[in-house]
């Protein structure tokens, strides 16, 4: 799976989120002043090459819906900055967010809670 840029990553998150858009229905969801409906098209398009997308045809009209799920995408990326920063430890980064204060106790007591409760699905 390719990297996304910011601005092609801001641009899946819509689409994510819509399932099913036309170029239009991008632009709709952007704040203003709106970009030009040949920007959008053409991000859009670089996101067809990087097989993050398909379409469908309708005419001269395009519906565009993902290919490769938020939850895919996500795993990767998470995968990737904890081998890139972390040395490919997950502890290295929770021990990071707990330095830094992204995570607390509760937090953390919340995540063994959920591990306890997988760990215990998996051994049923």
């Amino acid at each position: 799976m390719k990297q996304l840029t910011k601005v092609e990553e801001e641009i899946m998150q819509l689409i994510w989120q819509l399932e099913r858009c036309t170029v239009s229905d991008i632009i709709n969801q952007l704040g203003n002043p709106k970009p030009p409906h040949s920007t959008i098209s053409s991000i859009v398009r670089i996101l067809e090459k990087k097989e993050f997308l398909d379409h469908k045809a309708y005419g001269r009209t395009y519906e565009y819906f993902p290919i490769i799920s938020k939850e895919d995408y996500s795993k990767r990326t998470i995968n990737s900055v904890v081998s890139n920063y972390f040395g490919g430890s997950m502890k290295q980064l929770v021990s990071f967010l707990v330095k830094e204060k992204d995570l607390d106790i509760k937090d953390l007591t919340e995540m063994i809670n959920q591990l306890d409760n997988t760990k215990e699905q998996q051994n049923d």
